[in-house]
């Protein structure tokens, strides 16, 4: 009975039947946040990865690069820097479960996304 206020057994347990439904109470609605969180992270960015690569035998080193941007569902965007002696291009295309959205992924942009997150996609996949 330590803890607990004077007072005859039938108080002392009433008190504590009352904090183990108030306890109780709070351990669900913990869950329920709990749950809404894992929900909504699986949409924050949680995959980054880049990937350096000499496109174009004109040039040395491995000036380009992709940089891929990706949430928990293998979706966001690939950044794409080619860059040849003279120019330097940018493309950025949208990824949605690890394909192309809107434009075709390249073999190098996919390699990229599979850096990222580890999984095997396949250009026939978009």
């Amino acid at each position: 009975m330590k803890g607990h206020s004077n007072g005859n057994l039938t108080q002392v347990l009433n008190q504590i039947t009352k904090e183990v439904t108030l306890d109780r109470k709070n351990i669900e609605q913990l869950k329920e946040s709990v749950a809404g969180f894992s929900e909504d992270v699986i949409s924050h960015i949680q995959n980054v990865g880049i990937l350096r690569f000499n496109p174009f035998a004109d040039t040395g080193g491995d000036q380009s690069f992709i940089l891929a941007i990706l949430d928990g569902n293998d979706s966001g965007i690939v950044l794409t820097s080619l860059h040849s002696r003279g120019t330097t291009r940018w493309y950025a295309k949208n990824v949605r479960s690890g394909k192309g959205v809107d434009h075709e992924l390249s073999e190098d942009e996919l390699k990229a996304i599979r850096k990222t997150v580890g999984i095997k996609y396949k250009k026939t996949d978009n």
